[in-house]
C-alpha cells in the first residue's frame, strides 16, 4: 500500500497496490498491521455504505464525545472528499484538505478523528464505502456549513455543472466554523 501525505499531515490518501489481467483485478484495501502503523490504536467499529447522485453534497459532519475516524473509499464512481480539520490545539486547525476519490483511481482517504468530514459526487453517481473507528451518534453530530466563507472549501462545483449543491435540511443549516464546537 502507497501512503501519500496531504497538506494536513494527519490527513492521508492510501493507494491500495492493484493487481490485475483479462480477468479483472484484486486489491487488498485494508490490513490491521499496515493500519496500525499508520493511526496506532484505533480500531474500527462500524462499516457504512453510502449511494448519491451527482451534486448531492452530504457533510461537513463530526462528533465531539464519540469522534470517528473514517477511511473512506469509492467503489462505483467518484466523489471529492473533505476533511476539515477541528482541533483546537492543531496547527492545522480551520484548515481544509480535498481529494477526489474514484472506483478507476481505487483512492482511499484517512480521516482521523477531530475533523468534520464531507464529499460531494462529481460523477452521475457513487458508491461509497467507509470504516468508522466509532459508532454514529446522532445526538453527538455536528455540522459545518459547505460553503462557510471562512473555510473557503473549493468545491468542484464548476467541473460538475451544478450551480448549488443538493443538501439535507441539516447540511443546509450548519454552523459557521467560528461559531461551531470544536476539539479541545
Amino acid at each position: 500500500m502507497n501512503i501519500i501525505p496531504t497538506r494536513i499531515p494527519d490527513v492521508l490518501i492510501l493507494e491500495p497496490r492493484l493487481h490485475g489481467d483479462h480477468r479483472g483485478f484484486f486489491m487488498e484495501t485494508w490490513r490491521a498491521s499496515t493500519f496500525e502503523s499508520i493511526a496506532p490504536g484505533i480500531a474500527f467499529v462500524q462499516d457504512n455504505h453510502s449511494k448519491s447522485g451527482r451534486g448531492i453534497l452530504r457533510g461537513l459532519h463530526y462528533q465531539l464525545q464519540q469522534p470517528q475516524g473514517k477511511l473512506v473509499r469509492v467503489i462505483a464512481g467518484e466523489i471529492y472528499d473533505v476533511a476539515v480539520d477541528m482541533r483546537r490545539d492543531s496547527p492545522t486547525f480551520g484548515q481544509w484538505v480535498g481529494e477526489f476519490l474514484s472506483a478507476d483511481n481505487h483512492r482511499q482517504l484517512w480521516v482521523p478523528p477531530g475533523f468534520a468530514h464531507g464529499f460531494i459526487v462529481t460523477s452521475e453517481s457513487a458508491e461509497m464505502v467507509y470504516k468508522c473507528s466509532d459508532y454514529y451518534a446522532p445526538a453527538d453530530e455536528h455540522s459545518l456549513l459547505w460553503n462557510d466563507p471562512a473555510l473557503a472549501i473549493d468545491w468542484p462545483l464548476e467541473r460538475i455543472g451544478v450551480p448549488e449543491p443538493v443538501l439535507s435540511d441539516k447540511d443546509r443549516n450548519g454552523r459557521l466554523f467560528a461559531e461551531a464546537p470544536t476539539y479541545e
